[in-house]
């Protein structure tokens, strides 16, 4: 397979997965005001995570989290269908990921095995990130060109 087909696959992957997090946050925004406390509490009561989770299941940490989800996703989404801040966006959104999927597997996720939806998307930020799949059809191609961005090395481990 030539690198060209890799790197339009990359471009139908970073699209696929963009657009699963895009609607996913706007999806929540629309259904407004998002409410994450069956999420955050049911696994604060029923998981040895309770402790660290607990942390985030009322008050004003509950309240960020009802709109950081929301906001990161639509955020993490819209930065992979431009291929803008690339890696940037995928590293948060493999965080969210870990954290559903930790937070699932307590909950009694795992009892259909270690392999959930969870992983693989996490898996998929991974390869997005690392594969730097913000370059090709992107944003990302024209920011790694700018004076900005030059002058600037390590910012370039923020885009794809």
């Amino acid at each position: 397979m030539s690198a060209a087909w890799l790197a339009y696959w990359l471009v139908i992957m970073r699209l696929a997965v963009g657009w699963w997090f895009l609607h996913a946050g706007l999806d929540k925004f629309l259904g407004w005001p998002f409410n994450a406390g069956w999420f955050v509490g049911g696994a604060a009561a029923e998981t040895s995570l309770g402790p660290l989770v607990t942390l985030f299941s009322e008050g004003a940490a509950l309240t960020f989290v009802n709109v950081m989800i929301p906001v990161g996703q639509t955020l993490i989404g819209l930065g992979l269908v431009v291929g803008a801040l690339t890696r940037l966006a995928s590293f948060f959104g493999a965080f969210l990921m870990m954290f559903f999927y930790f937070i699932n597997g307590e909950t009694g996720g795992w009892a259909h095995g270690l392999v959930t939806g969870e992983l693989l998307g996490l898996l998929l930020f991974a390869m997005i990130a690392t594969l730097g799949a913000g370059r090709v059809l992107g944003v990302d191609a024209y920011l790694a060109r700018t004076a900005f961005f030059q002058n600037h090395p390590k910012l370039r481990w923020f885009i794809g």
